[in-house]
């Protein structure tokens, strides 16, 4: 059976959802929303039994609900439109967050205090980003994410659990897509907002497609936690420090992420792939602040597979620890595994408890490990006490991104009516910009449905 939609969009994450949403603003109408993973209520149920990455709200969904209101952080949209048009969609977008509820409180408007960061940063030779911040909380991007679900109810048909296998293309057109149960959409008029959990799926149908595509750098490293006393110089200034550091020996970039004040480290199960992540609540504290420090490495020919490279490393960590791994840095310095009993005499407590004590020597390649304890020691000069004996390090953190589609400045692919958003598309690293791409894709379909 073929059913019509003025426009089909793939993926229930921040890019959907606010494409979607600029869609009604429009005027447009015959929206459909397709996401392979739960509705919201169903998420909320199962919780973290659930897939972090999948469901409404994408990874959105269970994320530190950091909103970074920057044009250089978050994603590569100023490849697509000007610095002057990107403002103003970050803008844009936080404004409609603020309507759905999100917090007054801005981090990082001190713009001395940043300034002196900064300066203190070039000269131990790392570049600190400044950007301001809302911070909604886990619990406060589920709530935000359900009232948005509730408020598209009715111009928008939603269908949950509802994977998406084939973008359906004739003479250059999409005309719609084929479901998983063999049923096809027609629309001429279709948004790939896959969402990093759906990267791989995208990266597939472009090749079918024959899209010309470029590879995404791979980022693969560690979650770091400290006392959160050791970074609230920094954390109280910007609330998330973006800092980069080219290391001496390999001229690698190594970048600090999602910095998560008083939080705590999360497990992420990608399908039954374990990685690493944080967190942070609006309302609840603990005694530690966590990141990642990141190794971003882009690989030459004949490598394409950026995705299964990362989810390679992943898997040698679970198959050495069960699931992820935790390590103290005197221990990993020292050539040892940590022990339950190493880490008990450590000053940091490990919030998350389940992680397995081990050597995260035997999973990072040398380079990426060489990069991030020189980073570590290069921090230290700005962030006294994170290179600690006990600071712990947790494996891995990685970043699957998917390859970059050629992209018109409209995130049009070059299949006329098909675009594609969000992080899983190589667009986004984050809520705002994932969010600023639906809007800008969201624009140029109203402007040529209002033209017809």
């Amino acid at each position: 059976m073929t059913t019509r939609f003025r426009v089909i969009i793939v993926g229930a994450g921040p890019a959907g959802i606010f494409a979607a949403l600029e869609l009604t603003r429009a005027g447009v109408d015959g929206i459909l929303l397709l996401e392979k993973g739960p509705d919201l209520p169903e998420r909320q149920r199962l919780g973290r039994a659930a897939s972090m990455l999948s469901g409404w709200g994408g990874a959105g969904a269970y994320s530190d609900g950091k909103l970074a209101l920057s044009t250089e952080i978050g994603g590569s949209m100023a490849r697509y439109c000007s610095l002057t048009q990107l403002s103003e969609l970050v803008e844009y977008v936080d404004e409609t967050y603020r309507l759905f509820g999100a917090p007054g409180e801005i981090h990082g408007g001190d713009t001395e205090a940043v300034a002196r960061l900064q300066r203190e940063a070039a000269r131990l030779d790392m570049k600190l980003i400044p950007s301001r911040y809302r911070h909604l909380g886990t619990e406060g991007c589920e709530a935000l994410l359900l009232r948005l679900r509730d408020h598209l109810a009715g111009p928008v048909v939603t269908r949950c659990g509802t994977p998406v296998t084939e973008v359906r293309v004739a003479d250059g057109r999409v005309t719609g897509v084929r479901l998983e149960d063999g049923t096809e959409i027609e629309s001429a008029c279709v948004v790939l907002a896959p969402g990093r959990e759906g990267s791989s799926w995208l990266a597939k149908e472009a090749e079918r497609l024959c899209l010309h595509t470029a590879i995404n750098p791979v980022d693969i490293g560690v979650r770091i936690e400290v006392p959160a006393s050791v970074m609230e110089d920094i954390t109280r200034v910007t609330y998330e420090a973006k800092i980069l550091y080219h290391t001496r020996h390999f001229e690698d970039m190594v970048r600090t992420f999602c910095m998560c004040p008083h939080g705590e480290v999360i497990r992420e199960d990608l399908g039954g792939l374990y990685t690493v992540n944080g967190h942070s609540y609006a309302h609840r504290a603990t005694a530690n602040t966590n990141f990642a420090l990141l190794v971003s490495k882009t690989f030459t020919e004949p490598f394409h597979e950026p995705i299964a490279y990362g989810q390679y490393i992943a898997r040698l960590a679970n198959m050495l620890g069960g699931e992820v791994i935790v390590q103290r840095l005197g221990d990993l310095r020292r050539g040892r595994r940590s022990t339950p009993g190493r880490l008990g005499k450590g000053l940091v407590e490990p919030t998350l408890r389940e992680a397995t004590p081990g050597d995260l020597s035997l999973v990072l390649p040398y380079r990426y490990l060489a990069d991030i304890l020189e980073m570590l020691e290069a921090l230290d000069r700005l962030i006294p006490g994170v290179n600690s004996t006990h600071t712990l390090l947790y494996g891995v953190e990685v970043k699957f991104y998917s390859l970059q589609l050629k992209l018109a400045p409209t995130l049009e692919t070059e299949i006329a009516g098909l675009f594609a958003v969000g992080d899983g598309a190589g667009v986004s690293r984050g809520l705002v910009q994932a969010s600023a791409s639906g809007v800008l894709a969201a624009r140029a379909i109203a402007a040529c449905l209002a033209g017809k």
